[in-house]
């Protein structure tokens, strides 16, 4: 059995590496809007450049999706190996969504025209969302994480007209009756 803090301490620095990647790339440490704010605006270019926006729910439930995953098929391995591997995932993903080619596609098939790509502030603290699922789903019974799931599905739903679900399906298989339903149509 390894030590927890070994683990934490290596998805600490995959998370930390993730954020000097993205620095590397070019994208911006913090709103170049010039002030930083707890929530951004969606539908404007600061959206995803503030600590949190209406995404952050995605990314908390990226924490209970991969910790179910890992639970199903790696059950086995010790629970903060588990959270390194969904650290990877996580990090991994931020560097893809962040890519010139992800940012186009984003633009041109779902409802995230005035989408810029994350600073690395919003990065950060998608990290930190699935690092908190995780560990929620790892506390809280079985039928809580369903809740929590199904409920921030639905919230962001009715609220933004978006959701992990329709995103990942607009991204990979773009639908025109959900893109008109969620442009107000």
């Amino acid at each position: 059995m390894t030590d927890r803090r070994v683990t934490i301490r290596i998805a600490a620095m995959l998370g930390l590496a993730t954020l000097v990647v993205l620095l590397l790339m070019g994208r911006n440490p913090t709103c170049p809007c010039g002030w930083v704010d707890l929530w951004g605006t969606v539908g404007t270019s600061e959206g995803s450049q503030q600590v949190f926006d209406w995404y952050w729910p995605s990314h908390l439930l990226h924490g209970f999706l991969f910790y179910a995953l890992l639970w199903l098929v790696a059950r086995r391995v010790d629970l903060g190996w588990r959270l390194v591997i969904a650290t990877a995932v996580e990090c991994a993903w931020e560097i893809i969504e962040n890519t010139d080619a992800v940012i186009e596609r984003y633009r041109e098939v779902t409802i995230s025209l005035d989408y810029y790509g994350d600073s690395v502030l919003n990065s950060a603290s998608d990290i930190a969302a699935m690092w908190l699922g995780f560990w929620l789903a790892r506390r809280l019974p079985v039928w809580a994480s369903v809740a929590v799931v199904v409920g921030f599905e639905l919230l962001t739903l009715w609220i933004i007209r978006d959701n992990l679900t329709l995103n990942v399906v607009m991204l990979l298989y773009p639908v025109e009756a959900i893109a008109d339903w969620q442009a107000g149509g």
